[in-house]
């Protein structure tokens, strides 16, 4: 009971992936192919959004590395 407190009091990150897409490319490790995830993540406190975080992470498909990540931040009005 007292780790859900703690979690509501300090905000919970929900992510979901919205996109996903092939990336140009290879990997440098394997030479497998890469794809591009866009995932939006949300940090709330009781329910209430505080701000939405936008992520594009690129992987590759055969060895399943992460390659780079991309954060681009948007803030709630």
């Amino acid at each position: 009971m007292e780790k859900a407190a703690a979690a509501a009091c300090c905000g919970v990150a929900e992510e979901t992936v919205t996109a996903t897409q092939k990336a140009p490319g290879a990997c440098p490790r394997c030479g497998g192919a890469v794809v591009a995830t866009d995932v939006e993540s949300a940090r709330r406190i009781l329910c209430l959004p505080l701000c939405v975080k936008n992520k594009r992470k690129f992987s590759c498909t055969r060895c399943r590395r992460s390659l780079v990540t991309l954060d681009t931040h948007s803030a709630l009005s």
